[in-house]
């Protein structure tokens, strides 16, 4: 079945099977001590910076706790956006890991800036209060939207000034950079981001993710909390080997262009139809419109797609690596019969 529910929903690759398969010959050390997870390290090295540290893990929940964990101590707090995934979707696996409340700010695109965030530092140094610790980002967002440079450097330089660490979410980063024309570096070390949950099973790999770690304090305790969260794979190769042919030749780059322009064409198709209002800007692979719960139904008995909002009427379409031309024309076809 095809699906513009979730990029999710899209397969694997076919180089990331070809590399899956090399690495399946023979026998290796465990844990990461082996060629193909080496050969990864120095590829996000290459990609990123020199100095980081990469931690292979299995899932985007599983790196966004270990992130957290790095930089919060149980009394303090998380700064989020009210649409934020580790508030809305992670089952409160942040705050049982950390033992710190998420507090949540209130954004109409789901983007955070200085200004949003200093009416949110109260209590510092009160020791009846939970101290703020971190800021927790999304680029893409939940909303599809994309932090510019410029704004992500705004945030990490307020948030050094105050004493807090910036993790970022890059579940979708590929497609913010594809979008933006920028590498992976200028987004996220180059803008002072500390740590990075690197996604990229939304983008082409069969499962697993990346805690990539910035600051030179945090790299020795994340082994420990890697392992202390059940996030250490024991056949590290098979979750390592992905990210060396997804950062080869720009495989990350061409699936996330492609999935922006299959978005770019569904909306296109959809802009003009009378009863559908986009409520966010198109920016990258998601498109989030209202219309009438009569046509959503019409729509559910054709294609899967999630309701993002059930008050207003509020939808979400997302493209993916593999989305095809034809998946564009007939949802197009079915939404205008």
């Amino acid at each position: 079945m095809r699906s513009l529910a979730s990029d999710n929903n899209s397969g694997v690759h076919p180089s990331v099977i070809e590399a899956l398969i090399k690495a399946n010959q023979d026998h290796a050390v465990g844990y990461g001590n082996d060629d193909w997870t080496h050969e990864a390290v120095e590829k996000i090295k290459e990609t990123f910076s020199a100095n980081c540290a990469p931690f292979f893990t299995f899932n985007g929940t599983g790196s966004n706790t270990i992130a957290l964990q790095l930089v919060t101590r149980p009394y303090q707090s998380i700064l989020c956006t009210d649409a934020a995934h580790i508030y809305v979707d992670e089952c409160g696996a942040p705050t049982k890991a950390t033992g710190c409340p998420l507090v949540t700010i209130p954004t109409p695109d789901g983007k955070l800036n200085p200004e949003l965030i200093r009416h949110h530092l109260h209590g510092i140094g009160d020791q009846h209060h939970s101290q703020p610790g971190a800021i927790y980002l999304s680029e893409s967002t939940e909303y599809g939207t994309i932090y510019t440079p410029d704004e992500l450097k705004a945030i990490t330089a307020f948030a050094h000034e105050n004493g807090l660490y910036v993790h970022m979410d890059g579940a979708r980063l590929a497609n913010a950079a594809a979008a933006l024309g920028y590498p992976l570096k200028a987004l996220t070390v180059d803008c002072g981001i500390d740590v990075l949950s690197f996604g990229g099973t939304k983008n082409g790999l069969m499962i697993g993710e990346c805690v990539i770690v910035f600051r030179q304090e945090l790299i020795e305790s994340a082994r420990f909390v890697r392992k202390q969260s059940a996030q250490l794979a024991s056949k590290m190769r098979y979750l390592s080997c992905q990210f060396t042919a997804y950062l080869t030749d720009d495989l990350w780059l061409k699936n996330a262009q492609h999935a922006n322009r299959m978005a770019q064409r569904l909306y296109e198709g959809m802009k003009d139809l009378p009863d559908i209002h986009f409520t966010q800007k198109v920016e990258s692979n998601e498109l989030f419109f209202t219309m009438p719960r009569l046509l959503i139904d019409r729509l559910l008995e054709h294609f899967f797609f999630y309701v993002f909002n059930e008050e207003t009427n509020e939808a979400r379409l997302v493209t993916s690596f593999d989305t095809t031309e034809e998946d564009i024309s007939t949802f197009l076809h079915v939404l205008k019969a």
